[in-house]
């Protein structure tokens, strides 16, 4: 195995992550949730231009928290109306749901998708905005400042959490859904998605996380990778803060939106693949949420790559869902 720019790997499999971890975390989402589950979400069903045999797509709209109307895919079995599992999908930093086609293999398999599309990024979800500062980019730091005067449920993230959440309890009251064979998938942004609703939905039974991102912020800034998908760090300091005469605090702030903090609450089974040479999402933040979770686990490793397709993983991937 080569040395890699993080942990020695032995190191890694205790390692217990850096960022600060706000005191009343527990509280902050559970009052999130609670917000959550007071709206009414209005659902709209609204057939898709795509059609394809023994298929039925769905553009599915609902209303969630700051009354945005977030949008998925969804896609279900034609003429299959007896409980099937389904799965949610999750996609990357500034993607959007995907294309339809790239969903049929679970349908084929039997199972209903939603394929969510995140606020304020390339689909078709709304952002309602409502925060101060930078809006432009940059969805780590939407919030921070109001965060920062205390107000942290502005954070997007905490929104884009609770809509993972929202649309997991959406699809299991679908009354063709079997709500107790739920799974989750998503890599890189889409696997921080998987964790976050894997801990805030009990009920989901099988994840599948693929190098997660926005775990240990400390650390990751720390390894000076606060670049790429990490960049607004940075740029955040340069800005707003650059003397660090407040980074104590903005890394305690950042810690409501830190998956690793959200990781214990978990009961799903995990599956988690990572590359240890990934400089995108280092394995180190990887690990402080991994080494947090104390349901079945499995982490499968890819010594010689990074953020980047992991070659045979999709097979496994799909293999332990269909296991639902």
């Amino acid at each position: 195995m080569p040395l890699t720019f993080d942990l020695p790997f032995e190191q890694l499999s205790t390692y217990p992550g850096k960022n600060p971890r706000p005191i009343d975390f527990d509280s902050f989402w559970d009052k999130g949730l609670a917000e959550m589950n007071s709206i009414d979400p209005q659902i709209e069903l609204i057939p898709a231009d795509f059609k394809t045999l023994n298929v039925e797509c769905f553009h599915l709209f609902f209303t969630g928290v700051g009354g945005a109307r977030v949008h998925a895919k969804l896609l279900r079995p034609a003429n299959v109306r007896t409980p099937h599992p389904a799965i949610l999908l999750f996609h990357g930093y500034t993607g959007n749901s995907g294309e339809w086609f790239d969903k049929l293999g679970f349908v084929a398999a039997g199972f209903t998708v939603a394929a969510l599309d995140c606020r304020g990024q390339a689909g078709l979800s709304e952002d309602k905005g409502n925060v101060t500062g930078n809006t432009l980019h940059g969805h780590i730091i939407r919030g921070l400042d109001d965060a920062l005067r205390g107000e942290p449920e502005k954070f997007l993230f905490q929104q884009i959490f609770l809509d993972t959440a929202q649309l997991a309890k959406i699809v299991m009251e679908m009354a063709d859904v079997d709500a107790n064979r739920i799974g989750l998938m998503g890599g890189s942004q889409g696997g921080a998605l998987t964790i976050a609703c894997a801990a805030l939905e009990p009920r989901i039974k099988r994840a599948v996380a693929l190098y997660p991102f926005l775990s240990d912020y400390k650390r990751v800034w720390e390894m000076d990778q606060a670049k790429d998908a990490y960049k607004e760090l940075q740029e955040y300091f340069r800005h707003s803060d650059p003397n660090h005469k407040r980074e104590s605090e903005i890394f305690e702030m950042l810690g409501y939106i830190d998956i690793q903090f959200l990781a214990p609450r978990i009961k799903a089974d995990v599956l988690w693949g990572i590359g240890l040479m990934d400089n995108i999402c280092p394995p180190s933040s990887q690990f402080a949420s991994y080494n947090k979770i104390t349901s079945p686990k499995t982490m499968v490793f890819y010594p010689d790559f990074g953020h980047e397709p992991l070659p045979g993983f999709s097979d496994k991937a799909f293999q332990f869902i269909l296991g639902l």
